[in-house]
């Protein structure tokens, strides 16, 4: 191999290294692909392209997130007939002496594995490079009626709407996912950041129903809550966010959530991305794949420099 070179990031390499990766194999690949970007110092990133002979042949990135602060995030790409040969390596040590010393030093990766792709080069690649496995990440699509309709009438339990831009939705949003990355990736989600990333009308955020433990005037609270966003295709299925009130235990909101997904699949089939430290969620889904009135479109392995063996 001639010398590998490295440089910034500058305008046009996208463009450019799309003709040498090609498509992306995923959604959560081309999600992956926008990382890359012009240096930052605030908030902080840079980005690295490797090149032989002036032809580019793979970029790297890390840059720091507000929401989820003790890791820089890191994505390395590579030209498929250049893996395997150090390049990514290479990268990904260039990358780490970037980092200034006032910034956090550890890093998080993810490869998502699909029907179509093992993603065993990638995992080959974040083993190599010593990180662990902190959290894995599935989409799945739920059939109708996988689920009993629940009934209501025999309990205080209702059904209600919500506006997205509501406050008490908001509050509700923002605990929840403080909650469930509290272990594995803290994260500084505020009542602004929770509207701006997963209520927003730009997020597609469509409707929000809250099942409550009785009705609101009678000083109901939430249980369990879903929020729909317009989906990818018309012919496709709803991405739904399904969640839980964080101030309850999971046996007391574990109903709530199974029946907050019946009426979600009572008609229509619906797309939820699930964690694995969302517990009663992952759960229920592990229920319903294994009478196959679940399927498992994509798997995402998040994984840490700091990982806990």
């Amino acid at each position: 191999m001639n010398e590998l070179e490295f440089r910034p990031w500058r305008s046009g390499d996208d463009l450019e290294l799309l003709q040498v990766f090609g498509d992306p194999r995923s959604p959560q690949a081309h999600q992956d692909r926008t990382m890359l970007r012009e240096n930052s110092d605030a908030p902080f990133s840079r980005t690295l392209v490797a090149s032989i002979d002036g032809v580019a042949i793979g970029a790297g990135v890390v840059f720091a997130s507000s929401l989820h602060p003790q890791r820089l995030w890191l994505y390395v790409e590579v030209a498929a007939e250049q893996r395997r040969s150090g390049v990514g390596t290479a990268l990904v040590a260039q990358l780490r002496q970037q980092i200034p010393a006032d910034q956090v030093q550890e890093l998080k990766a993810r490869y998502t594995v699909t029907p179509g792709d093992p993603a065993t080069a990638a995992a080959g690649f974040c083993k190599a490079l010593g990180l662990g496995e902190i959290q894995v990440s599935r989409d799945v699509i739920l059939e109708p009626g996988a689920l009993a309709e629940p009934v209501f009438d025999t309990n205080d339990r209702v059904i209600e709407e919500l506006s997205t831009g509501s406050v008490e939705l908001t509050q509700l949003v923002m605990d929840f996912y403080n909650k469930v990355h509290e272990q594995w990736d803290p994260a500084n989600m505020t009542v602004g950041s929770a509207q701006r990333m997963l209520l927003d009308e730009h997020t597609g955020a469509q409707a929000a129903l809250v099942l409550r433990d009785k009705p609101k005037r009678e000083g109901g609270v939430p249980l369990a809550f879903a929020v729909s966003y317009v989906p990818a295709r018309e012919d496709a299925p709803s991405d739904v966010l399904v969640g839980h009130n964080p101030a309850f235990s999971d046996d007391q909101v574990a109903e709530a959530v199974r029946d907050m997904v019946a009426m979600l699949i009572y008609q229509y089939p619906v797309k939820l991305e699930v964690d694995s430290s969302m517990f009663i969620l992952a759960s229920l889904i592990d229920a319903l794949a294994g009478v196959e009135q679940a399927t498992v479109i994509s798997t995402t392995h998040i994984l840490a420099s700091d990982a806990v063996a």
